[in-house]
């Protein structure tokens, strides 16, 4: 044993579920690798196939035990994650493509199994869309499960500690979260993740505190070093002074008081002291976050994210599948809206149509409404699934990335088609439905004023409008310290945005990061946004939020803004007011 470390040490990483935990470290160490791969005789194909058989039903039966577990503990809402997994599972065209590649390779079940998936997951690493990539995890845990199966011994189990104890990993899958014995694990840490992926999601719903983005934990962390996870700033103390176990607990004590307080708040209407109303809704990819946003008390849906909708198979889901995700999700949130953006992908992921090169910038290629205009068939069919829901709830169509009125008229002419043809067929719909589009590229924004008579409202994506508008890739490190919310360009951006909007009487939202960031709360109410669009885990705070600010102030605040030359001094004026009205939600 290494002598005892006395020093207090603090890893810093990405929050993703609030809470507090203290106590000693397990860390758990395990990866993704490639099963054994051996050649097979012809006659050898048919019992390699029937292995691979045995070991799919095997997993059904412990994901459906999983489910159940789930469903027990938090409902049918959260058990629904393991629906998609048992449909991967049942996926035909995975199932042919496995079966095809025993007989074709020659080489053992196992193996072509992985090597299917694997070509699979690699193409979902590559799609641009960081939410997106994090659902690999979901798969990988998929296979993980089947290529355990096809052994004989039980699956491995780590050795965690009696008492209660602190996760570290390099990550966690859903049925990993799921199957965290609740009353010993008080929190988790990884080293990859996001605050989007399903086992955020879980964690959130299960109540465990938890971190993500946690560099090297697995092989930096001791196991049984005592410790304190912070999953409201993200870090992971280890050896923590006894003076900071004090600090700590007098935190846990402030932070439950907090939680009660914006619990009982969640049926407050969301407006301003001075009697503004503020739109307040979430963003969402899954049917498995309905629950969530439902017990947010969010005001429906003001981005429904369709890309791994489309993209989650080896052919597109048709109209009629289509519209049947969309009916659940206007029956779940009536009479609230939900709007549905439109495939907002690079064209080159496809998974009908990929590209025989990669584009050298697909951030600047073929994506979002340019692939819908180019591909009308794809296009259309999309259109008439969310027109046929639109008969079972409130819905609004979005379109993504639109940089001129040309192509909004192009797309707005294709749902008039979809229109007549269902009228023709007889099948209802809301002939009122309303069409908005995206504001997130800088020549749209420019031109915000000629567009707004084309449409029912502007929904203003932030995170690509920032990086258009200062050339800076956020994820990119040697650049993203210039990813400026407040730099002056996209404050007079959105400034003009609102009020083109305005003029033509409509309204706008922000669904970006920037909706959810309360330090900025002041300055869109300020801009004069209408309907803030977060994650389900964000309503609570964005609420308290909006309710503890003067609309009056937080617009002489902006006019001021609107004309000062730092987006430092920018931040300083927002941050100012948050501080001032909500400061127990800025700790």
């Amino acid at each position: 044993m290494p002598s005892a470390v006395t020093q207090e040490i603090v890893l810093q990483g990405i929050p993703v579920s609030p809470g507090i935990g203290i106590g000693p470290v397990h860390v758990v160490a395990r990866g993704f690798s490639a099963p054994e791969v051996y050649e097979i005789r012809e006659e050898d194909v048919p019992a390699e196939k029937e292995r691979f058989r045995a070991a799919l039903e095997e997993t059904k039966g412990q994901l459906d035990e999983l489910q159940q577990r789930l469903k027990s503990i938090s409902g049918e809402q959260e058990s629904e994650i393991f629906e998609a997994h048992l449909m991967v599972l049942e996926d035909r065209a995975m199932l042919d493509r496995v079966a095809e590649a025993i007989a074709e390779r020659r080489q053992n079940a196992e193996f072509a199994f992985y090597a299917v998936m694997q070509h699979f997951l690699e193409a979902m690493r590559r799609v641009p869309d960081p939410y997106l990539r994090e659902r690999t995890t979901d798969l990988e845990d998929i296979c993980q499960r089947v290529l355990r199966n096809f052994r004989a011994e039980e699956a491995p189990r780590h050795i965690a500690p009696d008492g209660q104890h602190i996760m570290v990993a390099y990550d966690m899958t859903p049925s990993d979260t799921v199957a965290i014995n609740r009353r010993h694990v008080l929190g988790f840490a990884t080293e990859v993740g996001s605050v989007n992926s399903h086992t955020a999601i879980l964690a959130r719903s299960l109540g465990l505190p938890a971190i993500v983005g946690l560099e090297d934990a697995v092989l930096d962390v001791r196991t049984l070093a005592p410790a304190i996870l912070d999953g409201y700033s993200g870090r992971l103390i280890l050896y923590p002074s006894p003076e900071t176990l004090d600090r700590y607990r007098e935190i846990q004590a402030r932070k439950e008081k907090v939680r009660l307080d914006l619990e009982a708040q969640r049926d407050a209407a969301t407006a301003t002291t001075d009697g503004r109303t503020i739109t307040l809704s979430s963003n969402i990819e899954f049917l498995d976050e309905l629950g969530m946003v439902l017990n947010s008390g969010a005001k429906g849906v003001g981005l429904y994210r369709t890309e791994f909708l489309l993209l989650n198979g080896e052919e597109m889901p048709g109209e009629l599948e289509q519209a049947d995700t969309y009916t659940r999700l206007a029956k779940a949130l009536a009479p609230h809206p939900v709007i549905i953006r439109t495939l907002d992908a690079g064209g080159d992921k496809l998974p009908v149509e990929p590209l025989t090169e990669p584009e050298p910038n697909p951030f600047l290629g073929w994506r979002g409404i340019r692939v819908s205009l180019d591909r009308p068939g794809m296009f259309k069919e999309q259109l008439r699934g969310i027109l046929r829901a639109s008969a079972h709830g409130k819905l609004a169509v979005m379109f993504p990335l639109v940089s001129g009125i040309g192509e909004i008229r192009r797309a707005k002419d294709y749902l008039k088609e979809c229109m007549d043809e269902l009228s023709k067929e007889g099948v209802p719909f809301d002939e009122r439905l309303e069409t908005g589009v995206m504001i997130e590229v800088p020549s749209a924004a420019v031109i915000a004023d000629l567009i707004a008579p084309e449409v029912d409202f502007f929904s203003i994506g932030t995170n690509d409008l920032i990086q258009y508008t200062v050339a800076v890739d956020r994820v990119n490190h040697h650049v993203a310290e210039l990813y400026r919310p407040t730099h002056p360009a996209v404050v007079r951006l959105i400034k003009k945005t609102v009020d083109a909007a305005n003029d033509a009487g409509i309204w706008t939202g922000v669904c970006g990061e920037m909706a959810g960031d309360i330090r900025l709360t002041p300055l869109l109410l300020g801009l004069g946004v209408e309907e803030l669009s977060v994650g389900p885990h964000q309503v609570p705070g964005v609420r308290r939020a909006i309710r503890a600010l003067s609309h009056a102030e937080c617009a002489a605040m902006a006019d001021e803004a609107v004309r000062t030359p730092l987006s430092a001094d920018i931040m300083k004026s927002t941050l100012s007011l948050a501080q001032k009205y909500y400061p127990e939600l800025l700790d």
